[in-house]
């Protein structure tokens, strides 16, 4: 039974393994299973085209529908965890993917794959983005925030590393419908481990979070959800960062989820390699995704978020540039070499993304971080439509991977132009210091302070933002 919180101003130690890691863990596992419902859309394509012929333009739709709610639910997710609690909506999004996949195996039209998959699984995996687990993140950890991040982060693509292969199998030796039960039951299984496991608070068990020696009391729930995620972003939109931050991973989605996770099985198959063997490909740069997300981290409490991101996008570039040259029927070094190195790259900026939206924005990190996510979504979405409109109108995904390499050309521009003292206009509640872009440690951050004065906001008459006024 969880302990009532008490009005203590230190908490107790914990023994034995602090409790924050294993909320983190039931964190991650909703994660890898949101993670799994994204790789759908990729294997789905050539089954649906054959039993329904649907252009991939028209199953395009649905996975742009499916990204563009995955976005935008993400804020409203954030606030609603600060209103109804993690849990709840963390339960509620697992049932709702649950349905979607369900509802998706009877379709007979168009239409209703947009509804069912693009719709209802949308709007749960959306829940449970990252924008979920930066409110873990923010809540139950004071140090070590950019790796979990990296941690969690990783998790979608853990998800898709452990079930891409077998439930491309699946479609290969049985049938499309079977893959999608399958995912619902695994999402209704999960559901009441992460009831019996997650917690809104560390108060609600009477601790700390990790890396504090002080009680923090838990907040009341924040009313008034749309109307104060709204009012976030409106907030926020005043300030250049978070267009900069926007567009940057607008672009970063367009070339990971929009391209790779949609269109990159197809585009292989185009090629002569074999489904369930691009699939396999797919599902490896989701293991070397987990290393490199989590080594971002690492990196992010330590460096320099912007100069990180920069890299990360100048380097995603190179590879989809060279990818048509390394296309082939059978795998050949070249192409293993771009396995390895997009799956170290393929999520890395989400780490360094989440420690800017903290420094800039405070205690309403987690809901700007989901409407900069949205931005990401929206990318995505253009991305799974375009690809397939162009692949449709001029027979080869080539020009798709030369428009999007020179996009990440300028997102790594962008990513060195986002300077702090542009958000001094965003006004935060949060009473802790933010961290330094550069996610280092409060000792590295009075050094980097005292070199770069022009880089620290003034906070000194910081006043109650409107999406968090009383009324």
């Amino acid at each position: 039974m969880d302990e009532e919180t008490t009005g203590n101003t230190e908490a107790p130690r914990p023994r034995g393994i602090h409790r924050a890691w294993w909320v983190a863990g039931a964190a991650a596992l909703a994660i890898v299973v949101a993670g799994a419902f994204s790789t759908m859309p990729g294997i789905l394509m050539n089954p649906l085209q054959q039993e329904f012929h649907w252009s991939r333009g028209t199953i395009g739709v649905a996975s742009a529908v499916n990204m563009v709610l995955y976005g935008l639910t993400a804020p409203f997710a954030a606030a609603l965890m600060d209103r109804f609690g993690i849990r709840r909506v963390v339960v509620a999004a697992l049932s709702t993917v649950a349905a979607g996949s369900l509802l998706t195996t009877v379709m007979t039209a168009p239409w209703q794959f947009t509804l069912f998959w693009g719709f209802l699984v949308g709007l749960g995996t959306g829940s449970m983005a990252m924008a979920f687990g930066a409110t873990v993140t923010n809540r139950w950890f004071t140090t070590r925030r950019g790796l979990v991040t990296g941690i969690l982060s990783s998790g979608s693509v853990f998800g898709q590393m452990v079930f891409l292969p077998a439930l491309a199998w699946t479609i290969d030796h049985y049938d499309w419908r079977p893959a999608l039960v399958t995912l619902a039951l695994v999402a209704l299984a999960v559901a009441p481990v992460i009831w019996l496991v997650l917690r809104d608070h560390p108060a609600d068990i009477g601790r700390s979070p990790y890396g504090s020696t002080e009680f923090v009391p838990k907040p009341p729930p924040v009313g008034g959800v749309a109307r104060r995620t709204l009012a976030v972003l409106r907030d926020a939109a005043r300030t250049k960062p978070f267009w900069l931050l926007a567009g940057a991973f607008a672009i970063c989605g367009a070339t990971t989820n929009g391209i790779m996770w949609t269109h990159f099985t197809p585009a292989a198959h185009d090629h002569g390699m074999a489904i369930t063997t691009a699939s396999t490909l797919l599902a490896l740069i989701g293991v070397f995704n987990v290393f490199g997300t989590i080594a971002s981290g690492w990196l992010t409490d330590r460096k320099d978020a912007r100069r990180l991101l920069a890299v990360y996008f100048a380097l995603r570039g190179v590879l989809l540039v060279l990818l048509p040259l390394m296309m082939a029927a059978t795998v050949n070094p070249a192409m293993m070499v771009f396995v390895v190195a997009f799956g170290l790259l393929d999520l890395a900026t989400v780490p360094p993304v989440i420690a800017l939206c903290r420094t800039f924005y405070g205690d309403d990190s987690a809901i700007v971080f989901g409407w900069v996510n949205a931005a990401h979504q929206v990318g995505a979405a253009l991305a799974a439509f375009l690809g397939g409109a162009a692949r449709d109108a001029f027979g080869s995904y080539d020009p798709v991977w030369l428009l999007l390499g020179a996009a990440c050309a300028l997102a790594a521009l962008v990513s060195l132009t986002i300077r702090r003292d542009s958000a001094h206009r965003y006004r935060s509640l949060s009473s802790t210091p933010s961290p330094s872009p550069s996610g280092a440690s409060d000792r590295d951050q009075d050094r980097d302070q005292n070199r770069d004065q022009d880089r620290a906001p003034d906070q000194a008459h910081a006043q109650v933002p409107s999406s968090k006024r009383q009324p």
